[in-house]
Parts: C-alpha cells; structure tokens; sequence
C-alpha cells in the first residue's frame, strides 16, 4: 500500500490496525490525538483478521481494558509458520 496516497478516513480501521500493531511511540501518539478512544477499541475488539501478533493483541486488550472473544482473537492472530518444523513460530508470543 502507498502510504503517501493513503486515505486516512477511508482506510481508517487499517490505519488504526496497523499503527497498533507495528508503531513506534511517535506513531501511537497520532493515532491517539486523530483518533477517538472509541474508534481504537473498536478495531480491538472487532479485530483484522490474520494481522494481529499475539503480544501486541494481549497488550491492547489489557491498555484498554477489553477483552474479545476467543474465537475472534484466534481469527485475528497472524500465523507463520516454520515448514521445516511444522510449527507455529509465534505460538509463544
């Protein structure tokens, strides 16, 4: 995606998502002064499906003082997976 020709109202649960799951400090304070608390904890409990790493999931969940059902944490959890082990890489993250 061309962050430059983003839109940030259109795109706005990407944004929020993605700035979550990988933002720096800097990052994190524009998605909290741009955005309302309501609109963040919304994209935590109505997560992205398959873009979540599971600390930073467990983070939020715990930041904001929500909780989500299981099968959708499981639904918005990224899987890698190490083929020449058979095995979730981030199965204890």
């Amino acid at each position: 995606m061309n962050v430059e020709k983003l839109d940030v109202d259109r795109n706005k649960s990407y944004v929020i998502t993605q700035s979550l799951n990988h933002g720096n400090v800097k990052i994190l304070e524009w998605i909290f002064k741009n955005f309302s608390k309501d609109e963040i904890v919304s994209e935590i409990i109505n997560p992205m499906r398959g873009v979540w790493y599971p600390r930073v999931l467990n983070y939020w969940q715990k930041k904001l003082e929500v909780k989500i059902p299981e099968e959708k944490y499981q639904k918005a959890i990224k899987r890698l997976y190490d083929v020449k082990n058979n095995q979730n890489v981030l199965a204890n993250n």
